[in-house]
């Protein structure tokens, strides 16, 4: 059983901050009720498509069910206050008021519920000045000092980077706050409102964000560097300074430049020595070992078609075959939690828009055929 196994959650939300969370809680083992609403889910929209559905919706949603709800309906916000009266968890990523708005704020859930917990994911926060903005996760990148940084180490134009680094960010400590809210919970009787804000949450992930703090000018320069090498490009986790002091001292590679060379010429001439010796080996294997001798951190330069190839992903057995609705199997990437005593992983496909309609209703509402037949001729199921 996962450690959540017996914990139910509702989740409201859409696109990635929020249904990272629910799919984190799912594969902990918590029961995880999508709730997809007429206009669908904009994950839907990127990337080839599988019985209708996408890869990203599936890594998002996989282990879910899923109802289908049209929220303007009379019928769909009675029957989301009920399935939240059941629940220990509501997660949701609306612009901060939508929900209140519509009677299902925290006030209004948990004066049903006070044991429930829900988190709410947004790009600025519920009460602050700036609460109303929208926010996707490339306005987070630029907000955060993120990109402008990058921009300075790399002496490039700036740019955006290339995953939603923000929304998952956010999701992971969204997370993290519903675990302490429900141990809170386990102590008090009483559940909290959990307000997770994208901006807060990827400043709170910076290593760098002390240089701010401080003022200092210029970051300290901490990332690999690429070079070309025997077998193809290969990352070294050192500058140029580090990695020679370690060559010179494991391999005896030596200055080559005159004694009275300038500073730039020293690093030039040393940079091309240690290019040139890591293009010598005649096996990449001996290229390896000889930098594993050196303590000299190395990577794969990988990219989306060998990145699967890595002998500790494959070890992991990481990708987990599921129904694509369509008669055979996909792969999804299960979450990364190895517990001695409980499992976690991926514990089924995502779901269609109403597949779970009748089940769910009957788990968690213990609810009739007939009743939800009504709501189905009422238009507050709306399934595909």
């Amino acid at each position: 059983m996962g450690p959540l196994a017996g914990r139910r959650v509702v989740d409201l939300s859409q696109a990635i901050a929020g249904p990272y969370v629910g799919r984190i809680l799912a594969d902990l083992g918590a029961d995880v009720v999508k709730v997809e609403w007429t206009n669908g889910d904009v994950t839907n929209r990127f990337g080839a498509r599988t019985a209708g559905l996408t890869g990203l919706f599936h890594h998002m949603n996989a282990g879910k069910r899923g109802i289908g709800l049209d929220l303007k309906s009379p019928g769909a916000v009675d029957l989301i206050r009920r399935l939240a009266a059941r629940a220990d968890i509501v997660v949701e990523n609306f612009r901060p008021g939508v929900l209140a708005r519509a009677g299902l704020g925290y006030a209004d859930l948990a004066a049903t519920n006070p044991g429930l917990v829900m988190a709410s994911v947004s790009g600025f926060g519920q009460t602050g000045p700036e609460a109303g903005r929208a926010a996707y996760a490339p306005v987070i990148h630029a907000e955060s000092g993120l990109l402008a940084r990058q921009a300075a180490v790399d002496d490039r134009p700036i740019a955006d980077v290339a995953m939603s680094f923000a929304d998952e960010v956010a999701a992971l400590h969204a997370t993290i706050g519903i675990l302490a809210a429900l141990d809170h919970r386990n102590v008090t009787g009483l559940g909290q409102h959990v307000d997770v804000g994208m901006l807060e949450a990827m400043v709170a992930t910076d290593d760098k964000v002390t240089d701010a703090i401080d003022g200092v000018p210029e970051t300290a320069d901490s990332r690999g560097y690429v070079w070309e090498a025997t077998g193809g490009p290969i990352l070294v986790a050192a500058d140029v300074r580090t990695l020679w002091r370690r060559l010179s001292t494991s391999v005896g590679l030596r200055d080559l430049v005159a004694a009275d060379a300038s500073p730039q010429e020293r690093f030039a001439g040393r940079a091309e020595q240690m290019g040139a010796w890591l293009r010598s080996f005649v096996a990449r294997r001996d290229l390896l070992a000889a930098l594993d001798a050196a303590g000299i951190a190395w990577a794969d330069v990988r990219d989306a078609s060998t990145v699967f190839e890595s002998p500790t992903l494959r070890h992991g057995e990481v990708v987990v075959q599921v129904d694509d609705h369509a008669g055979g199997t996909r792969g999804v990437v299960r979450m990364p939690y190895r517990f001695s005593r409980s499992t976690s992983t991926v514990r089924g496909p995502a779901p269609r828009r109403g597949q779970h309609d009748r089940e769910v209703l009957a788990d968690w509402l213990d609810a009739t055929d007939a009743e939800i037949d009504r709501l189905g001729g009422g238009g507050t199921m709306r399934g595909d």
